[in-house]
C-alpha cells in the first residue's frame, strides 16, 4: 500500500476488494432475502447457482453441493422464494453475492412443493400408469410386510388377518419408517424379499402423520424400487386422506393398514359359505342335467325302428340301386362301343400310309419339275457364257494385234512407247504382234 503526496493512501485492486468483502461479511453475516428466482443452473459441480430479483434490483446468489442435500425441493426459475445466508465478494468478477445456507419456496411448503415436483417428474415418465401394474393373487399364502415392528399399523395388520384367514404366513421385515435413512432401508428391504424370500405380495405400511413424517414414502427413489419388484407391491401408508409417492406407484394402494389385510385376507367364514353355495348349485345343475339327459334318451328309444325292417328297406333300396346301375352300365359300354367304331373309321380315313403315299406323289412330281428347272437354268447359262467369250474375244488387245497392229515396249523396261520422240537411235525395243514377239535394234528414228 502506498500514499499520495498528499497523504491518500492508494489501494491495488486486490487490497481494495477484500476491504470491501470484509466491511460486507461483517455487516451482513447472516441475512434473508425475499424475491424471484431466474437464470438457475445446475452444472456438473453440484452447485446451484441463480439470480434473486424484485421489480427493482437483483442479487447473484449460489448454494454449495453440502447445502444443498437438505433441499427437499429443486429451484426453478420464476419460483417466489425466502433465502438466508451470508453477503460475500467473488474476487475474480468483483462481484458480490449471497452464499445460500436456506431456501424454501414463498407461500408453499418445501416438502409439499418437492412432493409435486416427484410426482409431476414420475408421471410424465409413466411410473403410475395402471396398465404396467401387477395385479395380486388369490388368497396369497405368503405375505411380506415391510414396515416398524413397534407401530401401531403392525398391530392392526396382524389382527385383522388373524381374525380373517389365519393360514396366510407373514414375515415381517423391519425397518425405519421415518428419519433421514428410512427411505434407504425400505429400499433395501424391497430388494431383500425380492432376492431372498419367496413372497406372494409385499405390503409397505406405517400410521398416519404430518406429510414431514411420511416424507420417506414420497421419494423417488422409493418409486423406482416399487416398479422394479417382481412381487406385487401393496402401500397402505398413512390415513385415508394422505397420499404418497408410494401410493401412487405400487401395484395396489390401501387407504390403511387395516384395509390391506382386509385386501389380501377374504374372510373364512364367507369363503365357507360361498363354498357351500357352490356346491349346492352344482348339486342342483347335475341333477337337472341328469334328468333332462333321461329325457333325450327315451325319446330316442321311442323313435328307434325294428333293425329287421330297417335292413328289409335297405336290401330292396339296394336291388333297385344295383338295377339302376347295370342299365347305366349297358347304356355306357354301348355308348362307348359307337364313339370307338367312329373313331376307327376316322383313322382309318386319315391313315399315315395314304398320307404318306400322297406325299410320294407330291414329292416326285417336284423331282420332276426341280429337274426340268436345273436343265433350263443350265443351258441359259451355258448360252450367256458363250455370249460373253465372244464379247471377251473381240474386246481383247490380242484380237487387235492379230489383224496386223502391234505393241512396242521399251528394252529392257518393257515401257510402251508411245513417241518416236522416247527413243534414241541404237536403243533396243521389243516388238508384241498378234503372234509372237519382237526383239529389235533401232537404227534411226523420225519424229
Amino acid at each position: 500500500m502506498t500514499e499520495t503526496s498528499n497523504g491518500n493512501r492508494i489501494y491495488t485492486v486486490r487490497q481494495l476488494t477484500e476491504a470491501i468483502q470484509t466491511l460486507l461479511e461483517e455487516r451482513f453475516d447472516f441475512v434473508w432475502v425475499e424475491g424471484e428466482l431466474s437464470n438457475f443452473r445446475s452444472p456438473v459441480s453440484g452447485h446451484y447457482y441463480m439470480i434473486i430479483k424484485d421489480e427493482a434490483a437483483q442479487i447473484r446468489a449460489v448454494m454449495f453441493r453440502p447445502q444443498i442435500r437438505y433441499l427437499r425441493f429443486v429451484p426453478e426459475d420464476g419460483m417466489k422464494v425466502i433465502a438466508q445466508g451470508r453477503i460475500s465478494i467473488y474476487p475474480p468478477r468483483g462481484e458480490y453475492q449471497i452464499v445460500l445456507d436456506y431456501l424454501e419456496p414463498l407461500g408453499v411448503g418445501a416438502l409439499a412443493l418437492a412432493f409435486e415436483q416427484v410426482k409431476k417428474k414420475l408421471a410424465e415418465e409413466g411410473l403410475f400408469d395402471p396398465h404396467i401394474k401387477k395385479p395380486l393373487p388369490f388368497l396369497p399364502k405368503k405375505v411380506a410386510v415391510i414396515t416398524s415392528p413397534t407401530g401401531a399399523a403392525i398391530r392392526d395388520f396382524l389382527k385383522i388377518v388373524q381374525r380373517r384367514f389365519a393360514n396366510i404366513e407373514i414375515v415381517i421385515v423391519p425397518v425405519r419408517v421415518q428419519g433421514d435413512q428410512a427411505c434407504e432401508e425400505i429400499v433395501s428391504a424391497l430388494d431383500l424379499v425380492n432376492r431372498e424370500l419367496a413372497m406372494d405380495v409385499i405390503v409397505l405400511t406405517r400410521g398416519g402423520g404430518s406429510l414431514e413424517d411420511l416424507w420417506a414414502f414420497n421419494q423417488e427413489m422409493l418409486a423406482r424400487a416399487i416398479r422394479a419388484s417382481r412381487v406385487p407391491v401393496v402401500s397402505a401408508v398413512g390415513h385415508e386422506i394422505d397420499v404418497t409417492i408410494s401410493d401412487l406407484a405400487a401395484d395396489v394402494r390401501a387407504p390403511t393398514p387395516s384395509a390391506a389385510a382386509e385386501l389380501l385376507a377374504a374372510e373364512k367364514e364367507t369363503l365357507v359359505q360361498r363354498l357351500n353355495q357352490y356346491h349346492t348349485r352344482l348339486v342342483s345343475a347335475i341333477g337337472l342335467a341328469i334328468k333332462r339327459r333321461g329325457d333325450e334318451l327315451n325319446r330316442l328309444r321311442n323313435r328307434i325302428q325294428d333293425p329287421k325292417k330297417r335292413l328289409s328297406s335297405l336290401w330292396m333300396r339296394l336291388d333297385e340301386v344295383h338295377s339302376r346301375l347295370m342299365r347305366r352300365m349297358d347304356q355306357v359300354i354301348q355308348q362307348r362301343r359307337d364313339r370307338l367304331a367312329s373313331e376307327v373309321r376316322t383313322l382309318r380315313l386319315h391313315s399315315p400310309m395314304n398320307r404318306i403315299r400322297y406325299r410320294r406323289q407330291q414329292l416326285d412330281f417336284q423331282a420332276r419339275r426341280l429337274m426340268a428347272a436345273m436343265q433350263a437354268k443350265l443351258r441359259d447359262m451355258a448360252m450367256n457364257r458363250s455370249i460373253l467369250e465372244r464379247r471377251m474375244t473381240d474386246l481383247s488387245p490380242l484380237s487387235v494385234l492379230r489383224r496386223g497392229y502391234s505393241i512396242t515396249l521399251t528394252w529392257p523396261e518393257r515401257q510402251v512407247v508411245r513417241s518416236a520422240s522416247n527413243i534414241e537411235p541404237g536403243s533396243g525395243v521389243q516388238v508384241l504382234l498378234g503372234e509372237g514377239e519382237l526383239t529389235c535394234r533401232v537404227e534411226s528414228v523420225k519424229p
